[in-house]
């Protein structure tokens, strides 16, 4: 009866581990990185982030609206 070769599964396994620490590490550099100025953020489907801009123009209708409703 063939035996299982358990080193090479636990090796396999290690490396897996490795592979993913070294992913993890490069994702936290580049957020480190990333510019915290308040420039736009890009998504990952390439749309700029329009959350706040969304917020802005509802504000600047709501401002709008008030003075004709009072009128």
């Amino acid at each position: 009866m063939a035996r299982n070769n358990f080193s090479y599964e636990k090796r396999q396994r290690e490396l897996e581990k490795k592979r993913k620490a070294e992913e993890k590490a490069k994702r936290k550099l580049e957020a480190k990185n990333a510019p915290a100025d308040g420039a736009e953020a890009v998504q990952p489907d390439g749309e700029a982030n329009g959350e706040e801009e969304g917020a802005a123009q509802g504000e600047q209708r709501s401002s709008a609206a008030a003075p004709s409703s009072l009128a």
